[in-house]
Parts: C-alpha cells; structure tokens; sequence
C-alpha cells in the first residue's frame, strides 16, 4: 500500500531562480531565505527521505473544465517563461513521468465522479511553478508529476481532488513526496513600484490586512490547524490568495481534509514578493488520511 511521505506548501517565486548576486542586491544585501529554505529542504528532508514519485499541484497551470494530471512517460526540452522572460529563459528540464500513477488517479476520479483527467498530450505546456521547485529538489531519475488547478473549481471540488490522489496514491503503492506550489495572498505592487519593492521585508506586502490574513494561516498551519484554513476560505478569498488557494486546499485534501493535524515546519521567514505574501511550510507526518495506511 502506498502512501504519502511527506508534504510542502512552498513557494516557487520566481525570485528563487535569479543568481545569488542578483538575489541579494534584489534584497539589500541579503539572500532571500525563500532560496535558502529550498537549498536547507533538500538537505534536511528531500535528499535523505525515500520516496518514489514526486506530485506537484502546480498553481500555475490553469484549467478550466477539470483538473489535468500529466500522464507522459517523459517531459524533457527548454522552457522560457511567457511571464517572466528575462528571468527564466531557456531552462532546460527532463522530467521522467508516471504514467501509471497518473491513469489511477484519473481511474479513482470517475469512480468518484471527481472532474480530474490525465493527459499526455507532447505538446501540453510545462509551467515554472513545476520547474522551479524541481530546479532546487529534483534528483535523477524520479518521476515528477504535474495537476493543475481548476479555476472553476470549489473549496469542495479541491478537497475531493485531494482524495481522489491519496487513494491512487495508495491503490498503486507509491511512496509520494506532495508539493503545494504556490504563494499566500498574491495581489502585486503597480509596475511603478515594483523595483522599490523587491525586498523579502513583509512590509511590502501589498496591505497589512493582507499580511495578517497570510500570518494568521501560517500560525494555524504550524499548529497543524487544517480545519480552520478550510472553515475560512470565504474570508482568506478577500485577499486574492494564488489559484484560490487550490494548490494548498488539494494538498489539504490528501491529507485528510478538516480532520489533518499535520503540523507545518517552516523553512526560511515569510517574504514578500513584489506585493505578494510567500512561505514555505513542510509537514513531515502527515495525518492519517486516504493515503495513508
């Protein structure tokens, strides 16, 4: 039986991905730990933990009928973001997939009546919210695998796709690292200030109130309080947070929903960026849920 090993809500700004000077010229003289709390990650959990297949809910990647989860046996070329050009251009990636993994879950999915389908399509877009955190956690030969993030979806409908990956996850006997790629509240600073803003100071959050609502989540998160992120998503909703939270709702999902005590350790400060609040959460005991034996 397989099952969930471990679990991230992390943060793939794209600041992550400039060289080391210009990251602490970005900042005023220091790193962002946003870097650093990746560079730590690999070296205390990822590298030394067994697991077989890495699944990334990746924000980025928009859908809109239904989730999609990769199903290629291989995605492998150069990735240039449409987004931000100048600061991620020509990366190369080779992602080995898992194909069975991905037919479960689109297998538990009907079974459930849950809109999640896989797709293998070659010409189907890679997204940086994949590629970054691969870019700091990958290592040869492990299977990475994308799901989107439906934005017609529900905080019920991301919930329900959360368990239909658990139960896969278990019905093939994976061991699976799960990664919620994304941000908090995720407004941006008007282009005119954006390059005075650039600091991973909190300060530059785009408003206060966002910044205590993106606070206030991480504390219940660290007190493995699940239940009460989920109870008030109408409210966090105010404060634009990426993909409508999708990424970390699935995340929550797998792990058992409101009934997850799972509690988050963080790896480097909340930080801003240009405007929006980011973190890095890593629940290394996931709570019994559909994915756990």
């Amino acid at each position: 039986m397989g099952d969930i090993a471990g679990a991230g809500l992390l943060s793939h700004a794209p600041v992550i991905m400039f060289p080391e000077p210009a990251r602490i010229e970005a900042n005023g003289g220091g790193d962002f730990t946003l870097a650093t709390g990746l560079e730590r990650l690999r070296r205390e959990v990822t590298d030394p933990s067994e697991y077989d297949t890495v699944v990334v809910l990746d924000s980025h990647w928009a859908t809109t009928t239904e989730a999609v989860i990769t199903a290629h046996p291989r995605r492998k070329g150069l990735f240039t973001s449409d987004e931000m050009p100048g600061a991620i251009s020509r990366l190369p990636y080779d992602l080995p997939g898992d194909p069975e993994l991905a037919r479960a879950v689109a297998a538990v999915a009907r079974k459930r009546s849950v809109w999640l389908e896989a797709n293998d399509d070659p010409y189907l877009p890679v997204h940086y919210a994949t590629l970054n955190l691969w870019t700091y956690l990958g290592r040869a030969g492990t299977p990475w695998v994308s799901v989107s993030v439906c934005r017609t979806a529900t905080t019920e409908d991301f919930l329900a796709m959360g368990e239909v990956v658990a139960e896969a996850v278990a019905s093939v006997g994976r061991r699976v690292l799960l990664l919620a790629s994304g941000g908090l509240s995720h407004r941006f600073r008007p282009l005119a200030e954006l390059r005075d803003r650039m600091a991973a100071d909190p300060a530059n959050i785009v408003t206060p109130e966002a910044r205590a609502a993106d606070e206030q989540r991480i504390a219940w998160l660290e007190e493995g309080r699940h239940d009460r992120v989920i109870a008030t998503m109408p409210e966090y909703l105010r404060f634009a947070p990426e993909a409508r939270f999708g990424h970390y709702l699935m995340l929550a999902g797998a792990l058992g929903g409101a009934a997850c005590r799972a509690r988050g350790r963080r790896f480097g400060a909340y930080e801003n960026g240009i405007g929006t609040g980011q973190v890095h959460l890593w629940f290394d005991e996931p709570a019994a849920g559909p994915g756990r034996p």
